[in-house]
């Protein structure tokens, strides 16, 4: 897919198709005419001075000026209130403008930059930066939302499809001096897409085609194509490595277990390490503690955070940050059999902790156990962790927020804030000393559960437990898959996480 930089007025090209964004009861001014083709402008004022298309967050309108301006099709599209605008607006905007040209069979695409720093006329409506956002930063999310909201996941139709694919994107930008950081910007989000893409593909991925040795593969791949270093260790390995608890979750399962090591840049003096974490169940179906059944297909997606890590390490990769990144995934199914582990059990793990096993449906947490004391080897200046680990989790915020633990106040800040220009919100949520004492066990070192109550709580709490470093949780439960299509992402795995972990690592300062 092509993306480009195009300087000039929007609206000029003759037959294009082109997306415009709007504030919401906002008219074109004659300042206005320098951002755009003159025709085009006296079109659209006309049509806005009807009072039809309000600017309304998401509204669209497709006009067709014919042989009153040189494009074939303007699609409009609301940013809501100036004063509400963020570069999630951006996102939106584009996601829903995209989807729309799609549905129209257009797979070319001339678009302004969305919001503040470029929106209409550098100086008039929707160009002023007062607002604190720059311009390369509203490309980077109205490219971001163009790609994403153009994504789809059919791999597995038969037949020739349908659908029509978005092929290029040119962002429009009147001034030469304005082309750099429009051209920035626009790199920006296709690195970040491109991350995104690849988790929300292995965390569509039904069970029996992303097993962990396929995920294994595909990181492999990603790696061998992006310059990661990739070490892939097996069962045997993995035994070597005396992760037990990775070992007892595998055991109902007929598919051996991988763990997964991909890395960017090398350790040395001055240089920060960060260690990302992803579980990787490729399918849950609760073990002995079985699941019930409605609703368990949409399992697959249990491998999510080892979805956005893959995804993130790939976006890094692109970037080249002058940072040490670890990525680390336990992959494994989680199965009932003979062999299966069975609550009541007591298993070790690479710590040397004991853990007791009430629940074998609180796996996640045991694989996480033996991949946090793993990235101790690396002494990181930090470790997140990312999982969709409980659906108290989802009880507690719903798909609005990822849940975020940890034991660094200073780190859940810079995650926080990342997360903000990122378009991927978390939300902080206590470890008390309350939340230990409920899994404490009589006879191990911690119970893998804690009951009912406070259960994404007691689920970072034995986390807690493994780690020895600055350190974050982010239980993505409720926001690693939607139910329903959203702007800039249909219905299926969503990708989050990606663009956090890489809007971190832009952001890090060593």
């Amino acid at each position: 897919m092509k993306t480009d930089v195009q300087i000039g007025r929007i609206g000029s090209e003759v037959d294009a198709t082109v997306i415009i964004g709007l504030f919401k009861e906002e008219r074109l001014e004659e300042s206005d005419a320098a951002f755009m083709d003159a025709s085009l402008h006296r079109y659209l004022r006309a049509v806005l001075d009807l009072g039809d298309f309000k600017g309304e967050d998401q509204e669209v309108a497709v006009l067709y000026p014919l042989d009153q301006a040189p494009p074939g099709r303007v699609i409009l599209v609301g940013l809501g209130p100036r004063v509400e605008f963020s570069l999630e607006t951006a996102r939106r905007a584009s996601g829903v403008a995209v989807r729309r040209a799609l549905k129209l069979g257009v797979s070319e695409l001339y678009t302004a930059v969305h919001g503040p720093g470029g929106s209409v006329a550098p100086d008039g409506p929707g160009g002023s930066v007062a607002a604190g956002f720059e311009l390369r930063d509203c490309a980077q999310a109205t490219v971001e939302g163009l790609l994403l909201g153009a994504y789809r996941y059919d791999g597995f139709k038969t037949g020739d499809s349908d659908r029509t694919a978005l092929e290029s994107v040119a962002v429009v930008t009147p001034q030469r001096a304005q082309a750099y950081e429009v051209r920035d910007g626009i790199e920006a989000g296709r690195i970040s897409a491109a991350g995104t893409t690849l988790a929300r593909d292995l965390s569509n991925a039904p069970g029996n085609a992303m097993t962990p040795r396929k995920l294994a593969a595909a990181a492999r791949k990603m790696a061998g194509q992006t310059g990661l270093k990739c070490r892939i260790l097996t069962r045997k390995d993995i035994a070597k490595e005396r992760m037990g608890a990775l070992l007892a979750v595998n055991a109902g399962s007929e598919e051996p277990p991988r763990f997964i090591v991909l890395e960017h840049g090398e350790a040395s003096d001055g240089v920060d390490t960060l260690v990302f974490i992803g579980k990787g169940i490729t399918f849950d179906s609760g073990g002995i503690s079985i699941k019930s059944s409605g609703g368990m297909e949409e399992m697959k997606h249990d491998m999510s955070g080892a979805a956005a890590v893959i995804g993130a390490m790939r976006s890094i990769a692109m970037a080249k940050p002058s940072l040490h990144v670890v990525g680390l995934v336990p992959a494994t199914e989680n199965l009932p059999d003979g062999r299966a582990l069975k609550p009541g059990d007591i298993i070790s793990t690479r710590s040397g902790k004991t853990i007791e096993v009430i629940n074998t449906d609180a796996e996640g947490r045991l694989v996480l156990a033996d991949a946090l004391e793993y990235a101790e080897r690396y002494s990181p200046a930090a470790v997140i962790d990312l999982a969709t680990l409980t659906g108290a989790c989802v009880v507690a915020l719903g798909s609005a927020a990822t849940g975020m633990m940890g034991n660094d106040d200073g780190l859940q800040d810079r995650v926080r804030a990342s997360g903000e220009t990122a378009g991927e919100r978390v939300w902080p949520l206590p470890l008390w000393q309350d939340y230990h004492d409920q899994i404490s066990s009589h006879i191990a070192d911690v119970k893998n559960t804690g009951g009912r109550w406070a259960g994404a709580l007691t689920a970072g709490a034995f986390l807690e437990k493994f780690v020895e470093r600055p350190w974050v949780h982010l239980d993505i439960a409720g926001t690693a898959y939607t139910d329903k299509s959203k702007p800039y992402c249909p219905k299926g795995a969503t990708g989050v996480g990606v663009r956090l972990l890489l809007q971190l690592v832009e952001d890090w300062k060593s």
